[in-house]
């Protein structure tokens, strides 16, 4: 279908082109025929005493018979010259009326014809000036048709003949008055000469852009193979890439090489072979869908076009070296694609359809045993992020920035992974600098630890400069002052708060002898839904509280011991916090004891 849409605008566009050069030749033909008319009647061969000679321009002779040979006249070219114009006049052998002429100067300003005698006026528009012309002219062209002047009124030249000696002194024709060209009038040949030149490259133009939109829009209708059905995906006998899965390609590029993930071409190559099939969930950075590639579900984050740092930014750090894990979502490519009125930024990941840490919650309970496994879980990707690991194939450690319950995907197996990686800040161990991604995208209020939203002010267009490798931030983009920026550490004990209130969202849904409480959002009870960064800054750091703590949970030991590493983890004092791998030492080591994790 597609190369019969190719085929069907090249057909038309090589016909239009053909049209507009025939028109062009044609107005060509016509500009150099009026041209000798106009030098035939101006100063010609006719007008010069008898027995001379005269020929139009080699120019516009080169250039009528190029024109007549294109459009296929070939030999008949030069006959049709030959009596457009009179190329040469023949001498006089019998002279016999005496006329005045005024470019006769040798023979005292007379000439002598057997034809007739003539005055002429001439206009020169361009210069707009009058020439008087007294001269005669020879039987041979015949005298009555070089006599005769044209009626129309915009005409700029008038002759009148005579037949007796100097009776053309007597005689000076008039001009008639000129009147502009309107709506109704012709057009000069110099006008349509230029309005072609002008016409072609548009039309040129018109005709390039007609090309690529049906092109565009058969590929809209016919996809090519960038959207496939399930059956289609499904089908052992269509092999993609070589018929390997995704998790077998990313084993094949991760395994002991520290790899960055999968090559360009790979990941462009999956993208572009992915069906969207569902709307899954929406945001400030865009949409996630469900999507399908060979049979396999993935999650496709589509980001809006104003968000292009972010995609940026998230692709780039889930392929950061040695970072994939088992409890950070698997990152499978990033792409942009051209969807025929704008540009798609996709970031493709492993699909969990048990969706994020805060839809579970709500609509599920979890025992102690699954509360252990996902509080632990979550903790060991921290633990991962946070880690240093040296080396050539090194990995370096990472701050999430944005941690919260739907920033973290449930797997079928109840573990969780920690996903949406935008505002991750790098630590390089070589330079000792923190690497920040400026964006327009803050990290949530509710979450934010105390030395984050302390003095925080927000002035969206008041910017200052911080002593911090002399990068410029706006003060909505910047941790607040008791945060130190060159020290990667805070950033990591802020990770810790976020994830001690993820602990407290975990463990109000545990489910001990049939009681557990509603799903709730931390600070739910003193705070806003949508709290202002002014209400979480008095409820923290002015009022101090924290999420308040049943007294039943100390009646139960998988309770108790989460309730005392979450009150670890919000501690006013950042630097009395546990660090990630502690709490997921404590962790492991409380399900060591129950037996029942290894």
């Amino acid at each position: 279908m597609i190369s019969l849409c190719f085929a069907l605008v090249a057909v038309v566009g090589l016909a239009f082109i053909t049209l507009i050069i025939i028109g062009l030749g044609c107005s060509c033909i016509l500009t150099n025929i009026h041209e000798i008319r106009k030098t035939s009647s101006s100063t010609p061969h006719l007008l010069y005493p008898a027995g001379s000679s005269s020929s139009i321009s080699a120019a516009h002779r080169a250039s009528l018979y190029f024109w007549l040979a294109a459009l296929g006249f070939g030999g008949g070219a030069s006959v049709i010259i030959n009596r457009i114009c009179i190329c040469r006049a023949r001498q006089i052998s019998v002279p016999r009326l005496k006329c005045h002429c005024d470019i006769c100067a040798d023979t005292n300003n007379t000439c002598i014809t057997d034809g007739v005698c003539f005055a002429s006026t001439s206009l020169d528009v361009e210069k707009d000036q009058i020439t008087y012309a007294y001269r005669c002219v020879g039987k041979k062209p015949e005298p009555m048709i070089f006599c005769m002047t044209s009626d129309s009124i915009n005409t700029t030249f008038v002759i009148e003949c005579c037949k007796e000696d100097y009776c053309n002194l007597d005689l000076k024709p008039q001009l008639h008055p000129r009147k502009e060209a309107s709506g109704s009038g012709g057009v000069s040949w110099d006008t349509w000469r230029k309005g072609m030149i002008v016409a072609l490259p548009i039309c040129l133009t018109f005709t390039i852009i007609l090309s690529i939109y049906q092109i565009r829009k058969c590929r809209r209708k016919h996809p090519g193979g960038r959207h496939y059905s399930d059956d289609l995906l499904e089908a052992p006998d269509r092999p993609i890439l070589g018929g390997h899965t995704i998790r077998d390609m990313l084993e094949m590029t991760t395994s002991g090489s520290g790899s960055l993930g999968l090559p360009l071409l790979v990941q462009r190559s999956i993208a572009r072979q992915i069906q969207l099939v569902e709307t899954i969930g929406k945001g400030r950075f865009g949409e996630v869908w469900r999507g399908r590639w060979r049979g396999e579900n993935v999650a496709v984050k589509i980001f809006s076009s104003r968000e292009e740092r972010s995609w940026f930014r998230e692709a780039e750090i889930y392929q950061t070296v040695m970072l994939r894990h088992d409890n950070i979502l698997g990152f499978i490519a990033a792409d942009n694609k051209d969807n025929g009125t704008w540009t798609q930024l996709w970031l493709i990941t492993d699909y969990h359809e048990k969706g994020s840490l805060f839809d579970y919650l709500n609509r599920s309970t979890v025992d102690t045993n699954g509360m252990i496994r996902m509080a632990l879980s979550i903790a060991t990707g921290l633990a991962h992020l946070h880690m240093e690991i040296v080396g050539t194939q090194g990995k370096p450690a990472i701050a999430h920035r944005d941690l919260k319950s739907k920033n973290i995907l449930v797997k079928t197996n109840g573990t969780c992974a920690i996903g949406d990686l935008g505002l991750a800040a790098r630590h390089d161990h070589t330079t000792d600098s923190v690497d920040i991604q400026l964006n327009n995208r803050v990290g949530t209020k509710r979450y934010m630890a105390p030395e984050v939203s302390d003095f925080y002010i927000s002035f969206n267009s008041l910017r200052i400069r911080l002593n911090f490798h002399d990068r410029f931030f706006s003060l909505d983009q910047v941790l607040e002052e008791t945060i130190n920026q060159r020290h990667f550490d805070s950033f990591k004990r802020a990770d810790v708060y976020a994830l001690g209130l993820i602990f407290w969202e975990i463990a109000r849904r545990c489910n001990v002898g049939g009681i557990h409480d509603d799903y709730q959002l931390p600070f739910y009870d003193v705070v806003p839904s949508d709290p202002t960064i002014e209400e979480m800054r008095k409820v923290v750091c002015v009022d101090r509280q924290r999420p308040s703590i049943p007294n039943r949970w100390m009646s139960n030991e998988a309770l108790h011991v989460m309730s005392k590493v979450m009150k670890e983890c919000w501690y006013h004092n950042a630097a009395a916090r546990l660090t990630a791998l502690r709490i997921k030492k404590s962790l492991a080591n409380y399900g060591a004891m129950e037996g029942d994790f290894k």
